[in-house]
């Protein structure tokens, strides 16, 4: 079983990386007409800050105080290859503009100058790739279901709470609705889980996920729900070791220790049909292999971009109310439709999504999480 699934989501990032084949979360950068110079600050830079700049059609445009330097290149991308080279001007600043436009959204960028990685000082910094990682925000054109409105807001609480099995303190991040009273709806509780190379901050600020809640919540789409976030221990594998990973330590982490502190910390639903799990990329395979292996624990499942499960995979139609499945049009779009439509064969409450235009990246799991909270505890 551990096998199948691995394999499944591979073949699932084969389906990214064939896709687009520069690197998965940005637009293959080929020659075009020059870009239209209505550039303004991306929204992620730090206050003041005029670079680095984006422009309507999508473009990016760097510019770096490194007068002494030989060489800069801005890599975009988890993982960050490929690149935009720099050229000096002559006042010594090092300038920039990407060959085509970015995909829509957000992402991860640093420098390479003279052989030495560096973030943009321009910029607010991500955690990705294992590392805090510069991070600029294409603005995207439905943008509004994850910007900053005028609603209420809930709170996001950060909790320490004691490990046993790994005998330390674990933190994690707890998304609070405006409408929770602790003295009385007791409210379903969703275990979102972040990808390789991110930790428990990235859900809430790449993903904007508790504004996606709070805008949802305003609109009437959902019933309020309380968002868990941890550090899913992925990174803890080297890289070439993945098909080893079986996710054991961090579902005891999970399962037998942190969801317990939940809900004895919060009002919540206790039964299995009130909590969810879901995750991104290697979060979607901790998920998956997870949901199979304690069916008692979580009554929804959801992946996005993190492979599929198959009729076999579950063993009782009844042990799950609702599965969600999603990736970016420029990922496996057709694997993952097929699963869901399989599921529902097998008589298993299973649907789909595709983010259109996207790849392996936030604005596919922003939108995502935006179409599957409307379906999880009805």
């Amino acid at each position: 079983m551990k096998r199948l699934l691995l394999f499944s989501l591979c073949a699932l990032l084969l389906g990214t990386f064939s896709a687009n084949a520069q690197f998965p979360g940005f637009a293959p950068q080929t020659p075009s007409d020059p870009p239209k110079e209505d550039f303004v600050p991306s929204e992620l830079n730090q206050p003041g800050q005029e670079y680095p700049m984006v422009n309507s059609q999508g473009y990016a445009r760097f510019r770096i105080n490194a007068p002494k330097a030989t060489s800069v290149v801005v890599s975009l991308g988890l993982g960050g290859r490929g690149g935009t080279v720099l050229q000096q001007d002559a006042d010594g600043y090092w300038v920039g503009t990407t060959a085509g436009p970015l995909d829509e959204g957000f992402h991860y960028y640093h420098l390479t100058i003279d052989g030495g990685v560096f973030n943009d000082p321009g910029t607010h910094n991500y955690f990705g790739s294992c590392r805090w990682e510069s991070g600029i925000e294409i603005p995207a054109h439905d943008r509004a279901f994850y910007e900053d409105r005028d609603v209420p807001h809930g709170t996001v609480q950060e909790v320490r709470f004691w490990s046993k099995s790994q005998d330390k303190l674990l933190r994690a991040f707890v998304y609070v609705p405006p409408t929770y009273d602790a003295g009385k709806k007791a409210f379903p509780v969703l275990y979102l889980q972040h990808g390789w190379g991110e930790n428990e901050y990235a859900w809430f600020n790449q993903g904007k996920a508790n504004l996606i809640m709070d805008n949802l919540i305003a609109e009437g789409k959902i019933e309020p729900f309380l968002v868990v976030t941890t550090y899913g221990m992925i990174n803890d594998v080297p890289m070439g070791h993945m098909n080893e990973y079986t996710a054991e330590d961090f579902e005891t982490v999970l399962c037998d220790e942190l969801v317990p502190y939940i809900d004895s910390h919060y009002n919540t639903r206790t039964d299995k049909f009130g909590r969810a799990m879901a995750g991104l990329s290697m979060g979607g395979y901790e998920t998956s292999i997870i949901t199979l292996r304690r069916p008692e624990v979580f009554g929804y499942y959801g992946l996005l971009s993190g492979g599929t499960y198959t009729p076999k995979d579950i063993k009782d139609p009844g042990q799950v109310k609702g599965i969600f499945i999603g990736c970016g049009s420029k990922e496996n779009a057709d694997a993952v439709n097929k699963s869901a439509a399989d599921l529902r064969d097998a008589g298993i409450n299973a649907q789909s999504y595709i983010s259109e235009g996207t790849a392996h990246e936030f604005l596919t799991w922003r939108r995502i999480l935006r179409e599957m909270a409307p379906t999880l505890f009805k």
